[in-house]
């Protein structure tokens, strides 16, 4: 039975992937309908069939040659043909050798003689007078006294019409087909704007969503992005009841144009303004504008505001409007006539002030709103940023409460907390955080999802998969441990430490160990927290100095992190003795070209600065693990036999912190804060 099913759907699967299906009845009527799917393959075959029908219709004959008339009679007369041709039409006759023609005519004899060594025959060709005369010619010659050609079988062709229009007409009717499958119906399977072919690739590539396949997403489908939400909903009033805004003379932005990580919720922002205004939606991607034929890009942009206009009020959203929107340069490489510029022209006239878009909203996003063309950021076109940056502590909480409802989670689960061991994460890395935990727990048979499989998620994505398959020796082995348990006991006697979640030897991804902690919500970062910062991460290569005596290369990423914080300390925020109150960054992000903003001079003073500032918390570092030597040990012990350790055991060798997380402080503020609420509020959970 089940190698029977097998055979089934082997045979439907072969079905499917035939070019015509035969077999289908239709409506029970007996009759078959068969559908044909046109593919090049066809072409070929009609091509190869076409040239071998060409090379073999001239028969068999391994050599030709022409001679004149009275030769090809004197052949004839003396019984040299054993057959002869006659196309009266073309007023031609071909005839095949018998026997040696040396007699006659040598030539033909060496001819006849080698074709009779290759295996072939040789035939002559000539031109007659006419049909009849030459058949009268064969009459006489045949009935003549002492006739040696009485058993000349002469063949006479018939006009064939089909023949003759097939060899005159058939390359040019050849031609014509492929012309026609190749502009016709070849581009509209390639990519040339759908049904209709080649003429059809100017048409806009938007998929609208409006009626039946109107947009379902709504502001209760976006956790998070309040203040984006408030900028947007502007927007969304207008296209419900214009004629508040209008009546006082107001207009709304013409376009708005989110700008943000990726990531972070941008798309699902417009979809969601289209779905609470209910109005069509035009959704496009920045480099569906940009093609390689001349002039598409810009008659894309007509067809779209085009059909935009008449389906006013609307909204067109260009997702990665950065493909077609960048800024135009006068070092263009590639010449004054660029198609991406051509593009971008268009799009700055259609959304000019000149255009007649009333009723039509713009909606753009892109992740580098700094290189955008100034003439399409200008008012007029995109009237407002909205930038919709990563989401903060609170943000992340909602966005963990809507990729949660799926998940059978379990009851003692901190969401709190998740979305403190998240800092940075965008929504779309949250929604990666939560399968990954479901499919961890799957892996393992659990009926819930508990917080272990959150933290193994989060250490999934941050670091990689675990490699505990990796051959490290015993000397490695407490190498490392000695440098986490270094990084460890300095970040947990540190004012401005980051408060530790769990320390592991165990390799993962490039990572040969690693110390995971919870970094705090902070809006701005004083000086002290960016040195404290410092001394942790320099506390690994501290910790192996003075307890093992060597250094080694396991430090290579923390060195380079302390570099670059301690060269943005020195010339970006100013937090230098001899370098106070000075910046080198330009926000502008075009850099300064080749030219430095400061001299050689200042440049070393720079290098002097860094390096006297990474010295200093090196020693700093250095003495507080001289401090805590004994609490280092136990815990290097600890980390050796069971690999991994978490805040517990931490707090168990050093005793507690002595200053609390601020990041706590703020969730109970907020706590406090929510439970003075009034009830009714309390029911109304964002989405």
């Amino acid at each position: 039975m089940a190698e029977r099913d097998i055979n089934k759907q082997a045979e439907q699967t072969s079905d499917a992937k035939s070019f015509v299906k035969f077999g289908n009845k239709e409506n029970g009527k007996g009759g078959y309908n068969f559908s044909f799917r046109f593919n090049f393959f066809y072409i070929y075959l009609l091509v190869a069939g076409f040239l071998a029908f060409m090379y073999f219709k001239g028969g068999d004959s391994a050599v030709s040659r022409t001679i004149d008339y009275s030769e090809f009679q004197t052949l004839a007369k003396e019984g040299y043909f054993e057959q002869v041709n006659v196309n009266p039409r073309n007023v031609e006759a071909t005839g095949k050798l018998a026997k040696d023609p040396t007699e006659v005519n040598p030539n033909l004899g060496q001819l006849y003689n080698d074709s009779q060594k290759q295996g072939g025959k040789l035939t002559v060709n000539t031109v007659i007078p006419s049909g009849d005369r030459f058949a009268q010619e064969v009459n006489e010659w045949k009935n003549a006294e002492n006739s040696q050609c009485k058993d000349l079988d002469v063949k006479y062709e018939k006009d064939d019409f089909w023949h003759d229009i097939l060899i005159n007409f058939g390359p040019l009717i050849l031609m014509i087909l492929l012309m026609y499958f190749f502009f016709f119906r070849g581009f509209s399977k390639i990519g040339a704007g759908g049904p209709g072919g080649i003429f059809n690739v100017g048409r806009s590539k938007a998929s609208i969503y409006e009626g039946d396949n109107k947009m379902q997403v709504t502001f209760k489908d976006v956790a998070g992005l309040s203040e984006a939400k408030q900028e947007v909903q502007e927007i969304v009033e207008f296209l419900k009841n214009p004629k508040r805004y209008t009546d006082l003379g107001g207009k709304i932005p013409k376009g708005a144009l989110l700008v943000g990580p990726p990531g972070t919720g941008k798309t699902l922002l417009a979809k969601a303004v289209a779905g609470e205004a209910n109005v069509p939606f035009f959704s496009m991607s920045g480099s569906d504008f940009v093609e390689m034929f001349v002039g598409v890009g810009a008659s894309r942009v007509r067809d779209l505001f085009r059909q935009a206009k008449e389906k006013a009020p609307c909204i067109i959203f260009i997702d990665e409007i950065d493909a077609v929107g960048r800024a135009r340069t006068s070092r263009n490489m590639t010449g004054g006539n660029d198609e991406r510029e051509n593009t971008l022209n268009q799009l700055l006239t259609e959304m000019d002030g000149f255009g007649t878009n009333s009723g039509v909203i713009i909606l753009a996003a892109t992740n580098r709103a700094d290189i955008l063309d100034k003439a399409l950021l200008r008012a007029g076109r995109f009237d407002r940023q909205i930038h919709v940056d990563l989401p903060e502590l609170k943000d992340r909480i909602e966005i963990f409460k809507v990729h949660l409802r799926p998940l059978k989670l379990a009851k003692d689960l901190d969401i709190s907390k998740l979305a403190r061991q998240t800092p940075g994460f965008s929504g779309a890395d949250i929604a990666n955080v939560c399968n990954e935990a479901a499919l961890i727990a799957a892996r393992y048979d659990k009926k819930t999802v508990d917080a272990s499989d959150f933290n193994n998620a989060v250490d999934r994505i941050i670091g990689g998969l675990e490699k505990k398959s990796k051959i490290m020796t015993q000397e490695e082995k407490k190498s490392i441990a000695v440098h986490e348990a270094g990084h460890a006991t300095i970040s947990w006697h540190l004012k401005y430490g980051s408060p530790l979640v769990k320390v592991t030897i165990v390799p993962r991804g490039k990572a040969l160990g690693a110390a995971w902690y919870m970094p705090e919500e902070r809006q701005i970062t004083v000086k002290e927290a960016m040195l404290d910062e410092l001394c942790s991460l320099l506390g690994g290569r501290a910790a192996e100095e003075l307890f093992i005596g060597s250094i080694s290369s396991g430090a290579a990423n923390d060195l380079e992190r302390v570099t670059k914080q301690a060269y943005a300390m020195v010339a970006y925020y100013g937090m230098s003795d001899k370098l106070p109150n000075v910046c080198y960054y330009d926000s502008t992000g075009q850099d300064y070209g080749f030219t430095k903003p400061y001299s050689d001079e200042r440049a070393r003073t720079i290098d002097e600065e860094v390096s006297a500032m990474i010295a200093q918390q090196y020693q700093r570092a250095k003495e507080i693990l001289t401090q805590y030597a004994e609490g280092h040990a136990s815990l290097t012990q600890r980390l050796m036999e069971r690999e991994v350790i978490f805040t517990d055991d931490v707090q168990e060798i050093f005793g507690p912190r002595q200053w609390a997380s601020r990041t706590e402080e703020l969730l109970e503020d907020e706590e406090t804060i929510t439970e003075a609420e009034p009830t009714e509020n309390k029911t109304d959970e964002p989405a």
